[in-house]
């Protein structure tokens, strides 16, 4: 049983790695386009393009930011599970040996 609430622990922190690194693309997209929309001239529709894309990324970003964020309490419960099962059989093996 501890090996697999590991095993789920390590799947969830493979998983909360490739959002992270997910949404470090994205923020790093959205702050490119940023760039263009401040520095370059545009027609209305470049512009009006970029702004999509722009809203595209930013929701993307509230999407992954979501996602971790469940993920992230999902470790922790995992966690606490793993500490709670070690302080339980420390306790049994204690009762065990007396």
């Amino acid at each position: 049983m501890a090996e697999h609430v590991i095993y789920l622990s390590s799947a969830s922190n493979l998983k909360i790695d490739g959002l992270e690194e997910k949404l470090a693309r994205c923020r790093q997209s959205m702050e490119e386009v940023d760039l263009k929309l401040r520095r370059e001239k545009l027609s209305p529709e470049g512009r009006k393009s970029l702004e999509r894309e722009r809203n595209l990324l930013m929701t993307k970003a509230d999407n992954y930011e979501k996602e971790l964020s469940v993920l992230r309490k999902e470790n922790r419960k995992n966690a606490a599970l793993a500490v709670a099962m070690a302080l339980l059989i420390a306790l049994i093996y204690t009762c065990w040996t007396m």
